[in-house]
């Protein structure tokens, strides 16, 4: 696994499943107020056409968002969406309707040109508390499609989302909710590539010396890895590898292996019926004993109380 492929082999610990919950065509003149979601949410914007404003309460912060941005609420903040003219605080009324098309419910205030057309949703994080990736997000990740490597995908992918549920037709929805989890994917890695962030799993992945190690832990974390080892991989000396880990993800090398082989135990849970002793195995423990100490110390339940647990979600 090359260093780039590293966020690959995470994305998946971020068990995400997309909800599209409607498509938003306004006017001038608009606000929309959005509660805090409870945790494992986290709302998404997709700004398909003309600009907007995201205000979050909390912080105080405001960002301008234009035709093409994504934005990522990671911890589900409370947050409103306005018009460039429209002060967040306002109440309107906005005479926003709602229809349904077939495919998602539209909402409205405009019969006539809009100045903003966005695509909302949320995304559901399996275990966010507790996830790995998740955890080193910033409050808002915002994605631009104008400008980054994967540019020219992350608008194919907006016009894919947009003609879907603009079209309305049998099956729009769910084409659509897989083309919004393939586009969260890049904006997590169009997000590490242009992180200035210093101290997080983002800034460990996009670390030369560092992102070498994760790169190979992902790729056999099942080895019995020493730290000379994963020095060896990265380039870099023991004690220059563990100041690195310790600053980017707080974390030392063996440590983030071990809730690295965790957390992808708990996909594996969740995903397959596959005995307990053979997932053991294949990140790294002797034993299913061993491996259920662990599991259990970190997560507070036992591998098989987990896989039931995933299930009934």
């Amino acid at each position: 696994m090359t260093q780039p492929d590293a966020l690959s082999g995470l994305a998946p610990l971020l068990r995400v499943r997309p909800e599209l919950q409607y498509v938003c065509r306004f006017g001038a003149q608009w606000a929309a107020p959005h509660s805090a979601e409870v945790e494992s949410w986290a709302p998404f914007h997709i700004v398909t056409d003309g600009a907007c404003v995201m205000h979050l309460p909390e912080s105080g912060r405001s960002i301008q968002l234009r035709t093409g941005d994504v934005v990522l609420l990671p911890r589900g903040s409370a947050h409103i969406m306005h018009g460039l003219t429209t002060s967040p605080t306002a109440s309107g009324p906005f005479g926003i309707a709602s229809r349904d098309n077939g495919a998602i419910l539209v909402k409205s205030n405009t019969d006539g040109e809009t100045n903003a057309q966005l695509v909302c949703g949320r995304l559901r994080f399996e275990h966010a508390g507790q996830n790995l990736v998740l955890s080193a997000l910033p409050e808002a990740v915002v994605v631009s499609a104008a400008e980054g490597d994967d540019a020219l995908l992350i608008r194919r992918l907006i016009a894919f989302v947009k003609e879907e549920l603009d079209g309305g037709r049998p099956g729009a929805a769910a084409i659509a909710s897989d083309l919004a989890s393939a586009l969260l994917v890049m904006v997590v890695r169009a997000h590490l590539e242009t992180a200035r962030t210093s101290d997080s799993l983002l800034a460990l992945l996009g670390h030369p010396q560092a992102g070498r190690a994760v790169a190979a832990m992902l790729e056999a974390p099942g080895k019995a890895w020493t730290l000379d080892e994963l020095a060896c991989v990265a380039h870099s000396s023991r004690a220059s590898l563990v100041r690195v880990f310790r600053k980017c993800a707080r974390i030392a090398p063996l440590a983030f292996l071990t809730e690295l082989r965790l957390e992808i135990a708990r996909r594996k849970l969740a995903g397959s019926g596959r005995p307990l002793a053979d997932i053991a195995a294949e990140v790294g423990y002797q034993s299913e004993s061993a491996f259920s100490r662990a599991f259990q110390l970190r997560y507070g339940v036992r591998p098989g109380e987990a896989r039931l647990c995933s299930r009934d979600h």
